[in-house]
């Protein structure tokens, strides 16, 4: 466990800096807020965070349009404010990523503003500009926010490619002046501390250089209307993502970083293994999104899931695992079943804690924060969902009630509401009066607040430190092997891990259902001593030819030599 890298051995924390503590009473999270829950974090057990964007922007895409990749957005404080906060982190041994965007620039960038006012200027072909075609954009390609993928400019008469929103304007990866900009700006963040950096949507930094039409599976307002499988999306973006280009970019990011003291970390949104390149000269981490991408966990998706993903990786590489991040449903939400959601919180954390690799969690994960039930339009702050909203009413002729329950069900907004600290007005994430950027989920005021659990010996946050601790002091956990065992049970999820070059060995056994089991282990041990359970059990040693689990019971044991 010695030889492994901080990142390796860390427990990964996401921000989401809007939601997360109001330090000015305006309704939005800072990071003033933020400096003064440190104490929490470090009272929880993490040791690295993960902030989204924090970056000035105009907002219409939730920060990822960025206008300026040097400073903070005011709304969040100062630059001087980030220092405080990146001290006093390191002052309690937490580590800072920061969210990369690479792709995209905001419209209001001063460089995009440069390079739409007319043809000629020197920072034209910092961006995608292309002549139309047949009297219309150069090809038929959406964007992922859907529409068209082009957008054309009155004053200078061509179309600017964004594969996100038009507001977001891509850049020119191949012009050098735009990488030796882009890699200024990493280097001020590197210059002041960061530990590292979470590389967003690195898969549509380059497009193929043809411009070929896609031959659409359906019409641009059936894709509205329709959730696409991967296979699906897959082939509408096949020529708009992982193109020639990107591992060698990622490699001279790699480079860069690897200039700095201290283990700087890359880490990908993205769940192709082939970012690591050859284990050590690309990104650090990927995240190991299939892992996620079910309505319901089940030991047979995890085991199948495992199976697949440590094999794929290359040789040297290390795994990284999440449930939950700002754009998607909260894992309380998402893997509940109406009836045992606490207990399956509990289950889940303890899967992302026991599995190799690196995990991730979600800023509000530990007090069982689940997803805001949204009343009216007036509340959507997500572009994607008020876009989709508008189309299906203007475009689509969809009755009003009928569109916004549709979007409601599926927008952003729903995990990224205020933390809850307390069960104050608000919550205490803003003082009692202040209108909050997102409604306060209500079940603040019914124990889902951190206050509320602080004391109280059986709260879901306690069990999160608890978990966490065992994790940090158990080594096997953390370096260790995994080995799946009882590969063909459909109610519970066993595995050990085993920590090379000692005789430490982990058996960590999860029942996913609602009735006990009889548990039989064909090992060559037959005892292990108890580290961890959910369930009051007496017996110190377990019999592994015979365990009795109760139902969503949690074991973790090491195996007993003799």
């Amino acid at each position: 466990m010695n030889t492994l890298k901080w990142w390796q051995k860390a427990v990964f924390y996401q921000i989401y800096p809007r939601s997360f503590a109001d330090g000015n009473s305006d309704g939005i999270g800072d990071f003033p807020g933020m400096s003064a829950r440190l104490d929490y974090l470090r009272e929880l057990g993490v040791d690295a965070v993960w902030l989204s964007p924090h970056y000035p922007s105009p907002y219409l895409d939730c920060g990822y349009d960025i206008s300026d990749y040097t400073g903070v957005g005011p709304e969040y404080g100062t630059l001087e404010d980030f220092k405080h906060f990146l001290e006093e982190a390191h002052h309690r041994d937490i580590r800072v990523v920061l969210d990369l965007v690479l792709n995209h620039t905001s419209h209001l960038h001063p460089w995009f503003i440069e390079s739409s006012s007319n043809l000629d200027n020197p920072k034209r072909d910092w961006y995608v500009w292309k002549d139309g075609k047949d009297g219309g954009p150069p090809n038929n390609w959406t964007s992922i926010f859907s529409g068209s993928a082009w957008e054309l400019d009155p004053k200078t008469g061509q179309y600017y490619y964004h594969a996100f929103l038009k507001e977001q304007p891509d850049l020119n990866w191949h012009n050098p002046e735009v990488k030796q900009a882009m890699w200024e700006a990493v280097r001020f963040w590197l210059d002041m501390g960061v530990d590292g950096f979470r590389l967003d949507a690195i898969a549509t930094i380059y497009e193929h250089h043809d411009l070929p039409d896609h031959t659409l599976p359906l019409t641009p307002a059936e894709l509205l209307n329709i959730k696409l499988n991967r296979s699906q999306y897959e082939q509408l973006m096949r020529f708009q993502t992982h193109q020639p280009g990107l591992h060698d970019l990622m490699q001279e990011l790699r480079g860069l970083v690897d200039e700095y003291p201290g283990d700087r970390v890359l880490v990908g949104e993205d769940d192709n293994v082939a970012y690591h390149g050859t284990g050590d000269d690309e990104l650090h981490l990927v995240f190991n999104f299939p892992l996620m991408e079910t309505e319901r966990l089940t030991p047979e998706h995890i085991r199948a899931n495992q199976a697949i993903r440590l094999a794929d990786l290359p040789p040297g590489a290390w795994p990284c695992n999440t449930l939950g991040n700002h754009d998607t449903s909260r894992v309380w939400s998402r893997y509940g079943d109406g009836e045992h959601d606490a207990a399956l919180a509990r289950l889940h954390l303890a899967l992302m804690l026991t599995l190799k690799g690196t995990p991730f969690l979600y800023n509000g994960e530990e007090i069982g924060m689940s997803d805001l039930i949204l009343d009216n339009v007036s509340q959507l702050r997500d572009t994607a969902a008020t876009f989709r909203y508008q189309v299906f009413t203007e475009r689509l002729g969809m009755p009003p009630e009928e569109a916004f329950n549709k979007v409601a069900a599926s927008t952003r907004d729903r995990c990224r509401t205020p933390f809850q600290w307390n069960n104050d007005p608000n919550s205490g994430f803003s003082p009692p009066g202040v209108e909050t950027w997102l409604p306060v989920n209500p079940n603040y005021a019914t124990g889902v607040n951190a206050a509320t659990q602080q004391d109280d010996p059986d709260s879901l946050l306690n069990f999160y430190r608890e978990m966490l601790r065992l994790r940090r002091n158990t080594p096997a956990l953390v370096g260790g092997e995994y080995l799946a065992l009882n590969p063909h049970s459909e109610d519970y999820f066993a595995f050990l891990r085993h920590e090379a070059g000692t005789d430490k060995t982990c058996l960590v056994v999860l029942n996913f259902s609602d009735q006990e089991q009889a548990v039989i282990f064909e090992l060559e041990v037959n005892q292990a001593r108890l580290l961890f359970s959910n369930e009051d059990r007496q017996e110190q040693t377990l019999a592994l030819d015979g365990l009795n689990l109760k139902p969503f019971e949690i074991v973790v044991a090491e195996l007993v030599e003799g």
